[in-house]
């Protein structure tokens, strides 16, 4: 069977407008690759309902999984659950246990604002973490999740148990001082030759001195370990230096 398929939406004003870096997207999809969840697609919109709409209801029919970072809490800004919940055309419905374990976290500091957190679609999986904190959950195929990196990355641990997983991802790298340009013709027909193999050239340059790092992916370790040697023969050719960790 193939790999499940997956797209990551992104929703805050914050991140559109350079306010805040978004540190969620690298984790997520080095994550997912581990666990043969293959990440296809990447968006970002604000907060703006009709923008989240359209952007779930897009991704959720065309993916296998939909992952959303961010609009969670309890301020005004806050809309992703109540917007997912009209994208599915549902109600937003109160989790008692939740409100209950939010009300013990924060007895005498409560807010109402906060219970807000205990909010969900109606109909969706609430996704518990163990943690203080609310957890997210899963509105059919679509997991949601915290925008704040380190609370997003437990959300998501405890949702992966909870996800169908593939094959995971097999990854070879080499970094060598060398022009992109000067193994660009060579490194085509590797590709060529390994159609399976997903191979990458990312260059850069550290200090004035030019270098690339090459990277080969595939679901198939045999083939990526082949298509790795072939790369490093190519090196090799052209005498490559390769940069040290």
């Amino acid at each position: 069977m193939p790999n499940p398929t997956a797209a990551i939406l992104i929703i805050g004003n914050e991140v559109l407008s350079g306010r805040t870096a978004d540190a969620n997207l690298n984790h997520l999809a080095r994550r997912l690759g581990e666990c043969g969840i293959n990440l296809e697609e990447c968006r970002v919109v604000k907060d703006v309902p009709d923008a989240i709409i359209t952007a779930v209801n897009a991704l959720r029919t065309q993916y296998t999984y939909v992952f959303t970072t961010g609009g969670i809490g309890p301020t005004h800004d806050d809309i992703t659950i109540p917007t997912i919940a009209q994208a599915f055309g549902v109600a937003v419905e109160r989790n008692l246990q939740v409100e209950t374990k939010l009300r013990e976290y924060y007895a005498s500091r409560l807010a109402p604002a906060a219970l807000r957190m205990a909010d969900y679609p109606a109909g969706a999986r609430v996704v518990w973490h163990g943690e203080q904190f609310a957890p997210g959950c899963i509105m059919e195929n679509v997991i949601i999740m915290a925008g704040q990196p380190r609370i997003m990355q437990i959300m998501l641990e405890a949702a992966l148990p909870m996800l169908t997983q593939g094959e995971p991802m097999h990854t070879r790298q080499i970094d060598v001082w060398v022009y992109e340009s000067a193994i660009a013709e060579a490194l085509e027909s590797i590709q060529n030759r390994f159609p399976d193999v997903d191979i990458g050239s990312y260059p850069y340059r550290i200090e004035g001195r030019p270098g690339t790092a090459l990277v080969a992916r595939g679901l198939n370790p045999e083939t990526v370990e082949e298509a790795f040697t072939a790369i490093k023969t190519l090196l090799e050719n052209v005498g490559a230096e390769t940069r040290a960790a």
